[in-house]
């Protein structure tokens, strides 16, 4: 099998990164590293724009390039790789769903997402359930109940989607940020990323999907996340590696140290095992395969390998890994954030457990 990225794929992944380097530099996000400053680059996202990344996998009569996830994925982890402070996966992962499930009145957004003008969000996690698949805020009878953690961008947000049991089943919803029954609290987040504790109280919602459209939402955010993660690893690795070459101690360059050379290996490693079980879980869920157990798998690589990663580096860096004027500290924040996102590794180790002992886990030969 070719596992070569197509020359579309390599186009897209090479537009990102030009316009995502040239703009997002480690100077350009000290204006973010405070509480004051809200983590939003208008002009990148309506660069981001402009260039018709925001489009990927919105269809051609929307405006967009009709792509798969298989192509938005690159597209996050080279998101992942700058930190771009854009909200580019709850955007557009939300407008993937409304794709799919939405009815035409939702759908008419869909050309305001490619253009930059429409920006969506999703309210996914709650307070102290791990278990996103399995929701506690209620809808009945047009009514949304209950609370929603963590919830990015909230004010810049035309629609937001939100999961919910109706009768015990999950459902899709979409609703008005900007509606006067959500009460809201600002969060400081751990990157500075703009989030709110939402409660709903009686909050008019739509449902668009049932349990199927509930995980697929699900579904392709965690693996999206994953796909950030990837590309915030490669970076700490890619750090790492070029300042052992210049480091030098006793005279002579620290990555010569076996020591050194050793864990910046195990590093590398752990990077590119994320990749492939990340590369795994997007190319199911492209294909509109069953990737439950992918996404479990992914999840848990994503918190433990990054974990690992983000700790490795910094010790390799010493004093300057968490010296606020270089920028691995950053990448150590996101890692962290995006390990207990929709899930930690336990929480995604044990439902890959229960699916062995169930034994919906098949290997194919």
């Amino acid at each position: 099998m070719d596992f070569a990225l197509t020359e579309e794929q390599n186009d897209i992944q090479t537009l990102a990164n030009q316009i995502l380097t040239d703009q997002v530099t480690a100077d350009d996000l000290h204006q973010y590293d405070d509480r004051d400053n809200e983590r939003y680059d208008g002009k990148l996202w309506a660069q981001l724009a402009d260039s018709g990344l925001l489009g990927i996998t919105i269809d051609a009569d929307k405006g967009g390039m009709g792509f798969s996830f298989n192509e938005l994925a690159l597209f996050f982890e080279e998101c992942g790789r700058v930190l771009a402070p854009v909200p580019a996966i709850p955007s557009l992962v939300s407008a993937m769903a409304i794709q799919k499930y939405g009815n035409d009145e939702l759908k008419s957004m869909l050309g305001g997402v490619v253009s930059g003008e429409v920006v969506l969000t999703a309210a996914l996690e709650e307070v102290g359930n791990q278990d996103v698949f399995n929701p506690t805020a209620t809808f009945s009878d047009g009514k949304l109940n209950g609370i929603k953690h963590g919830v990015s961008y909230v004010g810049i947000t035309t629609r937001m989607l939100v999961v919910a049991k109706e009768n015990d089943e999950s459902v899709l919803l979409v609703v008005d940020p900007k509606d006067s029954s959500i009460s809201k609290t600002a969060l400081w987040s751990t990157t500075f990323e703009p989030q709110d504790h939402l409660e709903f109280n009686n909050t008019p919602a739509e449902k668009i999907g049932g349990a199927d459209a509930a995980s697929y939402l699900l579904e392709h955010y965690i693996v999206s996340l994953c796909a950030y993660q990837v590309g915030a690893c490669e970076k700490m690795v890619n750090l790492t590696s070029t300042y052992t070459s210049e480091r030098e101690q006793f005279g002579v360059k620290i990555a010569t140290f076996q020591a050194v050379g050793h864990r910046t290996a195990n590093c590398y490693i752990d990077a590119k095992c994320l990749k492939l079980v990340t590369q795994q879980a997007v190319s199911l869920l492209a294909e509109e395969k069953d990737a439950s157990v992918a996404v479990n798998v992914a999840k848990a690589w994503s918190g433990d390998a990054s974990h690992r990663i983000s700790y490795a580096t910094q010790h390799l860096h010493g004093g300057m890994g968490v010296d606020r004027d270089y920028p691995l500290w950053r990448y150590a924040l996101w890692a962290k954030q995006n390990e207990l996102m929709l899930g930690s590794t336990t929480y995604h180790l044990e439902a890959l457990g229960e699916a062995i002992a169930a034994g919906n886990y098949d290997i194919d030969p």
